[in-house]
């Protein structure tokens, strides 16, 4: 199995050239990023990414927004995963990163979300991987398997660090079993959490160590799955970003880390990982 490892624009600002070519310094393949809605814009992008022979991962939500618009509709979250089903074939993207529904809604509808969500994905040949997010229908572990218990099809997005803020606390216990959704993740988004929020200060920080530690374990799990299912190449994003999640100290509010440093450095830290898991099951596999 191949790792592909993808560079999040989340909150870049800048020349597509010189993205291309530090994306590409560390090992990445292409881009996930939020989709336009504008199709002009969309058509921009794709411009961009055929220019600099990027893939593409899109990234939307059904609710209008990472926290999803409160008055929205099941029809309304339906019409943009279509319109959005529609764009990124348009641009040209791999499958969809999709932030799905809203927290408050109960199970019953939750399951009729994601049942007509998966028919629209089907009938247009798309992939759609659902991301575990807070504010969306996926925000809670248990919530989650409870889905998957009336809709075994769905695919997912493991960015486990925002179960980790949701429970507070790593989910290790022995209780904690989460193998129904780890055989379903179709991606990882590489962000480490702790149980007070959803991104470390620096993944490589010593007092972090049994946080990453975990982290991993779970990746390790989804590659595991994805492999005795036959997946010929799992795909990967780190994802530190801004918008509250990189640490700043306070009155001057200068953030304690570079956040394309802090994805550097997971990027790399996550390639020789997946390197030294592979060839531990090589040797286990010959042994």
């Amino acid at each position: 199995m191949k790792l592909e490892l993808f560079r999040s624009l989340w909150g870049w600002q800048g020349d597509w050239g010189q993205c291309a070519a530090q994306l590409r310094q560390i090992g990445c393949v292409g881009v996930e990023a939020r989709l336009p809605s504008d199709p002009f814009a969309q058509r921009a992008l794709r411009q961009n990414l055929r220019q600099e022979a990027l893939e593409y991962i899109a990234v939307v939500f059904t609710g209008g927004d990472v926290v999803p618009r409160q008055d929205w509709t099941l029809q309304q979250h339906w019409d943009r995963l279509a319109a959005s089903i529609d764009g990124a074939r348009d641009v040209g993207a791999r499958f969809l990163n999709v932030l799905p529904g809203n927290d408050r809604w109960p199970l019953a509808k939750q399951v009729e979300f994601f049942g007509r969500a998966q028919e629209l994905a089907d009938a247009a040949g798309a992939v759609c991987s659902f991301e575990i997010h807070r504010a969306t229908s996926l925000y809670s572990p248990w919530v989650a398997l409870e889905v998957i218990a009336q809709l075994p099809q769905l695919r997912f997005t493991a960015d486990i660090s925002h179960w980790v803020v949701v429970c507070e606390r790593l989910l290790d216990d022995l209780a904690d079993d989460l193998t129904p959704f780890i055989e379903r993740v179709h991606h990882v988004q590489a962000r480490v959490g702790y149980d007070q929020g959803p991104q470390v200060p620096h993944p490589a920080a010593p007092e972090y160590a049994r946080e990453l530690a975990f982290h991993q374990d779970v990746w390790e799990r989804v590659w595991a799955a994805q492999r005795a299912r036959g997946c010929e190449v799992t795909t990967l994003t780190p994802e530190f970003g801004p918008d509250g999640y990189t640490h700043k100290l306070p009155f001057t509010q200068a953030p304690i880390a570079d956040v394309w440093a802090l994805n550097q450095w997971m990027t790399r830290t996550e390639a020789e990982h997946f390197a030294r898991w592979q060839a531990t099951h090589a040797a286990t596999s010959v042994s």
